[in-house]
């Protein structure tokens, strides 16, 4: 039986952001899913084998950590970055 390919999966709620990493990513070579939600990843979350994950930490229905939290309930082991464009009064990056 052959290998699952591997594939990134990219989870955010910005388009901009989704077009960018599929981009820049397929640029590479690279196998890429986006997701405009955590609610639409999660449906085909157990499916995934092989790949890993990119989410954005605040998005709408789920944060990039309660979407954390759900992989591990569903045993799903891919690798996950969380992301994110925040800059709180904490950043270095803030202007």
């Amino acid at each position: 039986m052959p290998a699952e390919k591997s594939v990134v999966h990219v989870i955010d709620d910005d388009e901009a952001v989704r077009e960018v990493l599929a981009f820049q990513l397929g640029s590479a070579g690279i196998d890429v899913q986006t997701y405009d939600s955590a609610a639409g990843f999660l449906k085909i979350a157990p499916t995934v084998q092989a790949g890993c994950i990119i989410t954005d930490v605040r998005m709408p229905d789920f944060s990039g950590i309660d979407l954390l939290r759900r992989l591990r309930e569903l045993k799903v082991a891919a690798p996950v970055i969380v992301i994110t464009a925040l800059v709180t009064s904490r950043s270095p990056w803030k202007r």
